[in-house]
């Protein structure tokens, strides 16, 4: 496995991820100003270009260099404010994901479901148990 290969596919989807969020979030605030020109982001940012982040700024850059500049600000904004727990984030998440699909597994595999509470016998009452005749005294 190479690493700095997985590290770096990583580091494109999420580039390409957040170019999308600044991207929805330039459409909703021309929603607010300029409709028309939010119509105009939203229909040119939905023919799949959007896939790959750096692809789609190249193609908006040509089209509209404002709007393409706004959604580079907000996605540099974006990266900023997440950069600091993003690790953090991922690595908690993937943990726990990973323990609950465990437990799904496990309670498939022993046909439990979550609803039903995993019994522990309990002890015998001692009025229960049958006097021994060992202890009997003489």
């Amino acid at each position: 496995m190479d690493l700095k290969q997985v590290a770096k596919d990583t580091a494109k989807t999420i580039t390409s991820y957040l170019t999308y969020q600044a991207v929805r979030t330039v459409v909703a605030q021309l929603r607010e100003t300029n409709p028309p020109l939010s119509v105009w982001l939203h229909g040119f940012s939905s023919t799949g270009k959007i896939q790959d982040g750096e692809a789609y700024l190249q193609e908006l850059l040509d089209a509209n260099q404002q709007l393409a500049f706004r959604v580079m600000t907000v996605r540099a904004h974006l990266a900023e404010e997440i950069a600091d727990f993003l690790p953090e984030m991922v690595r908690t998440g993937i943990q726990q994901a990973n323990m609950e699909h465990r437990r799904q597994y496990l309670e498939r595999v022993t046909q439990l479901s979550p609803s039903e509470p995993l019994s522990i016998a309990e002890p015998p009452i001692d009025s229960e148990l049958e006097p021994d005749d060992t202890d009997e005294a003489v």
